[in-house]
């Protein structure tokens, strides 16, 4: 495979820089960090265009929070001048990362999303009768720096463009040499190209007719529970030997049981929510409801808030919910 080069003159273009600033302030333009870096933009982009010419760039100023919605995580939210440098980087190298993808990946991509990949399980789910669910254990927190850094250096031939990505990953451990940090645009690329390699394993190596991943969500489908057992001990072996990961515990069973999958349950005839979404959206109605009734949103905030959680349930099979739900709110 041909390793592309000579990326550095269009990621130093400062059409690209500028871009890459209103990439990066979108959503945030009145934050005061973001008004700032523009109080003096030409100037600041100037100097990012040097550093990044350099291939010695200033990473590693993280805001460290965590959340709990939908299970406690911690966030480490670079500094704006470094989310503008991660914008630069991707606006250039987006296609080829993107090229590694295959048609199934479908985490933080354009044209994909949780609703075409759950699509895409209900159909293989009418498909086949048995299914396999695997996931990686704690998977940003556990990527093998060494790793990522070998095949980024298979995709890309530019020392300076590999130096630049390779601070970035050595800009946050959380083990020795291990971990991206969640929160960066960077991350995203570099997860989804760090499983790429076990997308094209399982697809061509095992010959996987029916296959879908969203992040490290992976799910197999088969009408022979025995051959998804065999399936799973070599994704273990690759996981293990070629990614130095380690597996959480697998889900065998039959379709028409429910393939529990991004807040669904999917069976081949229908599409209802996990018991944990169901909790989740009635918690997140209550609190949007509290927050009107007590003045803090108003009605247009509240819709806002609102729509998101409506397209999420619509997807699946919950008019029952929504009824008892809606009936319950205060007026």
């Amino acid at each position: 495979m041909k390793r592309i080069n000579n990326l550095l003159p269009q990621i130093t273009n400062l059409d690209n820089l500028y871009l890459a600033f209103w990439k990066a302030s979108k959503g945030k333009r009145y934050a005061k960090n973001v008004l700032e870096y523009q109080s003096n933009l030409h100037e600041n982009l100037q100097i990012l265009r040097q550093t990044i010419e350099s291939g010695k760039v200033e990473v590693g100023n993280y805001k460290i929070f965590k959340i709990f919605d939908p299970k406690e995580r911690t966030i480490a939210a670079p500094a704006f001048e470094e989310q503008v440098l991660h914008h630069a980087l991707m606006n250039v190298c987006h296609p080829y990362f993107e090229a590694y993808q295959i048609y199934d990946s479908y985490a933080s991509r354009k044209g994909k999303g949780t609703y075409k990949a759950i699509e895409r399980a209900k159909h293989y789910s009418q498909k086949y009768t048995c299914f396999l669910k695997l996931d990686i254990k704690n998977f940003f927190g556990s990527i093998h720096h060494e790793v990522l850094k070998t095949q980024l250096k298979r995709k890309f031939k530019e020392e300076k463009l590999l130096s630049i990505f390779y601070q970035i990953i050595d800009s946050f451990e959380q083990q020795p040499n291990r971990g991206v940090p969640i929160g960066n645009l960077t991350s995203q690329y570099f997860a989804n190209h760090f499983l790429g390699s076990l997308d094209h394993f399982v697809q061509r190596v095992l010959r996987c007719k029916a296959y879908v991943r969203y992040m490290d969500d992976m799910v197999i489908w088969s009408n022979d529970k025995n051959e998804l057992k065999m399936i799973r001990n070599q994704i273990r072996d690759f996981v293990t030997q070629e990614l130095k990961g380690e597996l959480k515990p697998e889900l065998i069973n039959y379709s028409d049981r429910g393939l529990p999958f991004l807040g669904y349950k999917i069976f081949p005839n229908k599409l209802l929510l996990t018991q944990r979404s169901k909790q989740r959206y009635i918690k997140k109605l209550r609190f949007i409801e509290n927050q009107y009734h007590e003045g803090v949103w108003d009605e247009t905030t509240c819709q806002q808030r609102i729509l998101p959680l409506l397209a999420f349930i619509n997807h699946a099979n919950t008019e029952n919910l929504k009824k008892s739900v809606f009936l319950n709110l205060k007026r």
